[in-house]
């Protein structure tokens, strides 16, 4: 889904682990403090618990961060160098000079956990309309994933909460997106849901370049999750039709402000996790009016 340049790539670097305890840290659904249950296979995890016993994921992190600026000075041809540690940031990243262009590419530490998904997920993922109970099915037997992520709201921050992420779902569901198998295969009929999603990640990628303070908090992804839910809306690929693109990327835009203006986008995995809280609503306001304009005057930020 990458829109201008290809130069920012996202790699999940996975650990494999078994029979984790995991303990809700909020109400959201999607952090956790993570325990081992008894006798772990994974023995050379636990000199990373807190003295709580939990894993954190600031000592993994840290770990993981030392290793590749290790590693790193031992790479010759390209000049490669590890981007300072950005504050509540899961990712390491690494800056790579290569000309004509320099590529970003964030490292993600993730713990990939081979048991049923959290309770929090139970009615997510609403795709039966869209690809089918049995998809659905398929999706939830997969091993779901921990990235290690800081959660503000915590009382007191120790650096050992989880996030649950489903980006490899994400990305089985971008790659066959249709409600007919064949959607946009090489002789399939073509859709528009993919150019509606880019349309507006480069809608939003413009305007956070322009208002970079107003728009902090708004993140491409809460466009990726609208578009989701757009898509379980309008499930039939006749309701995407290629010709209709101006038609579908309004509607699609049309609920994207509908849940701006409310304040309220579930997560489209856990659906009691609000992406939009109210404390961002100052974000979510600044962003609707901005898009209204964009809509009312033709989009001239697309003729820029």
């Amino acid at each position: 889904l990458q829109i201008s340049e290809p130069d920012e790539f996202d790699i999940m670097l996975v650990m494999p682990v078994s029979r984790l305890q995991l303990e809700a840290c909020d109400d959201t659904g999607a952090y956790y403090y993570v325990s081992f249950k008894r006798n772990p296979k994974e023995k050379h995890l636990l000199k990373f618990l807190d003295e709580d016993g939990k894993l954190s994921a600031f000592k993994n992190i840290q770990a993981l961060r030392d290793t590749i600026k290790r590693e790193v000075k031992n790479i010759k041809d390209v000049e490669v160098t590890v981007k300072r540690k950005k504050a509540g940031s899961p990712a390491i990243t690494l800056l790579i000079k290569n000309p004509p262009a320099e590529i970003s590419v964030d490292i993600i530490l993730a713990l990939e956990v081979q048991q049923s998904w959290p309770p929090s997920t139970q009615d997510g993922l609403k795709i039966e309309q869209w690809l089918g109970r049995k998809v659905r099915r398929e999706f939830r037997n997969e091993p779901f994933y921990l990235v290690a992520k800081q959660n503000k709201k915590e009382k007191v921050l120790r650096g050992n909460t989880w996030r649950l992420s489903f980006s490899h779902t994400e990305k089985a569901m971008m790659n066959n997106h249709g409600s007919s198998k064949t959607c946009c295969e090489s002789d399939g009929p073509k859709c528009c849901r993919k150019s509606c999603l880019k349309l507006l990640k480069y809608l939003l990628e413009q305007l956070k370049m322009k208002y970079p303070k107003e728009l902090e908090k708004i993140c491409s992804y809460h466009v990726k999750t609208a578009f989701f839910h757009s898509c379980v809306l309008w499930p039939n690929d006749t309701d995407w039709c290629v010709g209709d693109l101006d038609h579908c990327f309004q509607k699609y835009l049309g609920y994207f402000l509908d849940c701006l203006q409310k304040a309220h986008l579930p997560h489209f995995f856990i659906p009691q996790y609000n992406l939009l809280s109210v404390e961002d609503k100052a974000s979510s306001n600044f962003l609707s009016r901005q898009i209204n304009f964009q809509l009312n005057n033709g989009f001239p930020i697309f003729q820029e």
